[in-house]
């Protein structure tokens, strides 16, 4: 009877959190229609607005990891309450950002929303543990936050492209404000807090050299997107800040309570599921803008489906319903066919839709095949391998590895967008608006890349160990040497 209680009370968590996870969806799709109305709001080109994403993918990178270890010292929900109470400040900065530097720095503090995901994870991990069923609840509790993100991000990109010709831009921003702010009534009220379970302090001097070795690297990728691959100060950028991670290691290895836990990373249950979530972000979250540019090329340079940017956005939505209906049947895939099958066949799903467009891409039909098989993947990656990365780590260290999940990702991703802009343009940019159009053979590099990474992340699930993916008594505590 305790125990059935005790799993209602985890519904209902679980029901609160879906509420943080919608806000989080409407963040990552409301504004997506509305850059070119951004940059007529703050005067500035459009091209400016790639500063935004590059932005945001340094702050994310660098968070995650001193967040995720505060979780585990002051309590995931503690950290959830505060970086949510973050992101509703810059979210209403955003709506009321006079100027473009302005607007810069509140949309890169709205970075802080990626460790919603792995916090909320690690708060339902600890919530399960005694049921003898932790693991597959923590599965299928993640398949519903998913799908609850998903969700808000359809529901985001429509709700903005239906206000944005009937009312201001002030106000048309000021609604993921008002989504944030609610999501954190929904945590104040409707989570309650729990002691931590890990003793010790937070590595400033590991975050020190991590944001140095993270800030230098990210500068280089970006400088590869401005400048072209021809720039030497690039790779030299690049080159610096793949060095810088020695010393940081080294740091880490030498302190008692690290801030990126080396010696847990480089165990036979954790590498592989961190490789997979870096693996995987190149897909996730490089290979969009490429798509994007690719739906609205005018067939008459010989390829490109010659779609308006409101066909665009159907696309879109049927790739994130696609990433819905992966996530909700991530806990029956896992049940049929075993949780490391689950993961092999969600890959091979992502490998497939990808691969897919090399021979399949002169069709809107075809476009949206592709994108559903790739799509239903990755909703399943997205929901699993947070899960995964918990499973195979420690009590005290569950938040650390499930935000280490959205690090290694968005690394991945950051790395994949400037190969891609690359292996799409001279000059290392994406212009969405220019007249001379990319190579077709800068695309079939795109979806190569991002099938050949999707295999590689098959190959990688193959070393976890079978403990990691095991239920109740099968489970076995990861022993860090």
């Amino acid at each position: 009877m305790t125990t059935q209680r005790g799993l209602v009370g985890l519904w209902s968590v679980v029901g609160f959190l879906v509420c943080v996870e919608i806000a989080s969806g409407v963040l990552q799709g409301y504004y997506t229609p509305l850059f070119p109305q951004i940059a007529d709001h703050l005067t500035i080109q459009e091209a400016s607005v790639n500063w935004f994403e590059a932005a945001q993918l340094v702050v994310a990178a660098l968070v995650v990891p001193v967040l995720s270890r505060l979780g585990d010292l002051v309590g995931h929900r503690q950290v959830l309450l505060g970086t949510t109470v973050v992101t509703a400040v810059a979210s209403w900065a955003v709506a009321f950002s006079p100027n473009f530097a302005t607007f810069l720095i509140a949309w890169a503090l709205q970075g802080f929303y990626v460790v919603w995901l792995p916090l909320e994870i690690s708060i339902i991990h600890r919530r399960t543990a005694g049921t003898g069923q932790q693991a597959r609840l923590t599965r299928r509790a993640a398949a519903f936050l998913v799908a609850a993100l998903e969700i808000g991000v359809i529901a985001g990109a429509l709700t903005a492209g239906a206000l944005v010709e009937q009312v201001g831009m002030t106000l048309v921003l000021a609604v993921p404000a008002v989504a944030v702010t609610l999501s954190l009534l929904a945590v104040w009220f409707g989570v309650a807090p729990a002691e931590p379970e890990a003793e010790g302090s937070v590595d400033w001097g590991g975050f020190a050299w991590l944001s140095l070795a993270i800030g230098v690297l990210m500068g280089g990728l970006v400088l590869v997107r401005v400048d072209g691959p021809s720039s030497p100060w690039a790779w030299a950028t690049i080159v610096l800040g793949l060095a810088l991670m020695v010393p940081f290691g080294r740091h880490e290895l030498r302190t008692p309570e690290p801030l990126v836990d080396v010696r847990l990373l480089r165990t036979a249950g954790q590498w592989p599921v961190q490789l997979t979530a870096f693996l995987f972000g190149m897909s996730v979250l490089g290979a969009q803008i490429p798509l994007s540019t690719y739906a609205q090329t005018d067939p008459s340079v010989g390829y490109g489906l010659g779609v308006s940017s409101s066909a665009v956005a159907n696309l879109i939505g049927v790739y994130v319903g696609s990433l819905v209906i992966g996530a909700l049947l991530l806990p029956a895939a896992a049940r049929a066919l075993g949780p490391r099958g689950a993961l092999l066949g969600a890959c091979g799903l992502v490998a497939a839709g990808y691969a897919l467009w090399i021979p399949l891409h002169d069709s809107v039909v075809q476009a949206v095949v592709n994108m559903a098989v790739a799509g239903i993947g990755s909703g399943a990656l997205v929901a699993a391998l947070p899960s995964a990365a918990a499973a195979a780590a420690p009590a005290d260290r569950t938040g650390f590895a499930t935000g280490m999940t959205n690090t290694t990702k968005t690394i991945g991703g950051a790395i994949a967008s400037s190969i891609f802009a690359i292996a799409l343009s001279a000059t290392g940019s994406i212009d969405t608006e220019g007249s001379v159009s990319a190579p077709l053979h800068g695309y079939v590099t795109v979806w190569a890349v991002c099938a050949l990474s999707a295999v590689a992340a098959a190959v990688a699930l193959l070393l976890v160990p079978a403990r990691v993916f095991a239920d109740g008594d099968d489970a076995v505590t990861p022993v860090i040497s």
